[in-house]
Formats: C-alpha cells, sequence, structure tokens
C-alpha cells in the first residue's frame, strides 16, 4: 500500500469509526473499564456478582472462604492492542478481509481510549511479537497506531500466539487492559492466555469470515493452499464439505471451551457483518454485569 494510500485509509478510519465511537460506545467503554481500579488497595470477602478473577487465592486459602481483591480507581487506564497479522488475516470472502476488520476494531479501541484519555499501546504479532510500540496518549499517537496496523509487512506468515502473550505479560509491568485480536487459528497457547488473564484485563477478539465455517456442497473440485505455510491440495465440494464442517465446528467449540477455562469473554467478529456491532454488544453486556 502507498504512503498517500494509507493516509487515505488513516482518514476513512477516523471519521467513520471515530464518529461511531462518539455516537454509540465511547460511553459503554468508559462503563466497562474506567473504575476499573489498578492499584491493589485491599481485601473483603466476597460477594455474589464480584468477578472471580479478583479472587484472592492465598488470602481465601487462609480464611477458609473467598476474599477478593480491591482496588484503587486510577485516572487513567492503559489499554494495549495486540493485532494479529499472520498470513490468515489476509483472506476473506465477504465485506472485506480479515485484516480489514481487525484494523477496524482496533481503530475504534484506540479512539475510544483517545476520548477517555487513556493510553494506548500496540503490540503487531504473528508467530513472535514483531512490532511494540509503547503505550502513550494523544490524537497523533493514535492516528500512528492505527497506520502502524494498516501498513505493517510482517515478516512471519504462521501464527503463534503464546509467544507473543508470554512477552507481553513480562513487559507490561502494571495492570493492563489487553485486547487480542486475532482469528486464533493456533493451539498450544491455553498457559500463556490464563497466566496474561491472571496479570491484565484481557479481552479476546475472534475474527471470523463465512467461509470458514462451511464449503458449498457443490459438484466440483477446487485448489486450495494454507496462507500461511504454502501447502497446496484439493477439496471434493460433494464429498468434503460436511467433514470440513464438523471440524470447524469441533475446532470453535474447542476455542470457546479454552476462553471459558481462562473465565474470558470472547467477542466473535465476521467479515461479512459491521466490526463494531458485536463489540457494542459485549461493552453493554459487560456493563450490565458490573452495574448489578
Amino acid at each position: 500500500m502507498l504512503p498517500q494510500e494509507i493516509l487515505a485509509q488513516v482518514r476513512r478510519l477516523e471519521i467513520i469509526t471515530g464518529r461511531l465511537v462518539s455516537e454509540s460506545f465511547s460511553g459503554d467503554y468508559l462503563s466497562v473499564f474506567k473504575g476499573r481500579g489498578m492499584e491493589f488497595a485491599s481485601v473483603r470477602e466476597y460477594a455474589e456478582g464480584d468477578d472471580p478473577r479478583d479472587i484472592d487465592r492465598n488470602v481465601s486459602a487462609r480464611a477458609g472462604k473467598p476474599f477478593v481483591r480491591q482496588y484503587i480507581e486510577e485516572r487513567e487506564l492503559t489499554v494495549v492492542i495486540a493485532v494479529d497479522l499472520s498470513a490468515s488475516l489476509s483472506f476473506g470472502t465477504a465485506d472485506r478481509l480479515k485484516r480489514e476488520a481487525a484494523t477496524e476494531i482496533g481503530a475504534a479501541l484506540a479512539f475510544a481510549a483517545l476520548q477517555n484519555n487513556d493510553k494506548v499501546g500496540l503490540a503487531v504479532f504473528t508467530d513472535r511479537l514483531e512490532r511494540w510500540v509503547p503505550p502513550r496518549k494523544g490524537r497523533r499517537h493514535v492516528l500512528a497506531v492505527i497506520r502502524e496496523i494498516l501498513a505493517f509487512e510482517p515478516r512471519g506468515r504462521k501464527t503463534a500466539i503464546a509467544p507473543p502473550l508470554e512477552r507481553l505479560a513480562r513487559m507490561l509491568k502494571r495492570r493492563c487492559i489487553v485486547v487480542v485480536i486475532s482469528d486464533f487459528r493456533d493451539s498450544g497457547f491455553e498457559r500463556a492466555l490464563k497466566l496474561c488473564a491472571l496479570k491484565h484485563d484481557l479481552v479476546p477478539i475472534v475474527i471470523d469470515d463465512p467461509r470458514e465455517y462451511g464449503l458449498p456442497s457443490a459438484a466440483a473440485v477446487v485448489a486450495v493452499r494454507d496462507p500461511e505455510t504454502g501447502a497446496a491440495g484439493a477439496f471434493d465440494l460433494r464429498r468434503d464439505a460436511e467433514e470440513f464442517a464438523r471440524e470447524e465446528a469441533a475446532r470453535r467449540a474447542e476455542l470457546g471451551k479454552i476462553f471459558r477455562s481462562s473465565g474470558l469473554e470472547a467477542v466473535t467478529v465476521t467479515t461479512d457483518k459491521p466490526s463494531l456491532d458485536p463489540l457494542l454488544a459485549f461493552f453493554r453486556r459487560r456493563a450490565k454485569r458490573r452495574s448489578r
């Protein structure tokens, strides 16, 4: 993408996404994340509706009943947007590529943080952490973050979620909001996910394309190529469509199980529908739970 094209894309995202943030979910972002203190203050006995992730295991074990950690509210938060730019994100059969949907989500979160005077950092990853932009405030910084997502050309093509999450967990010394935007087409990242979720407020955003849910059933053989490994093959649609759908459903079920076991609620965004609607719905569900 040429520099002028990148600037035009950034301006478009600022106009469209920035307006939607102002009109739709800036307040929901505020109610969900603001007020969740980052500095430990004390513990109190667990009450119904408390976040189980706040349970202090050591105190609870000594007392024989659950206690939760309490925090002092900070005036500003730090939001780290971790974006998967592996080759599988360059796939798309609907309105846009998965990478484009990921960029829209990243832009919306960055503008929401900007409106609330929070710091924004960026981590671009594939099978490694490829680019780290330390958290800062301000409109110029947010626009630079969006340009980075649009223009960055990764060296790696494969997806490996564990290594970048492990590096982030080591790098981020204070509790942050870490939003991981990926198609999560990987395995073996459960431990890294859980460790990062214990230390930070982790939000997984899954980017899907409807064609990944199932193949059309037709009397045809189609050539396919794995964008990450380059391996080529062929699908007999009449013979293989049902098996493909079963395997994909099993993969998504296993992914959901991984998120639940880590105490996480994932947001799923598909390339055939508006990107921000699922994020807005997530914010409202979470804000409603917190208000109980």
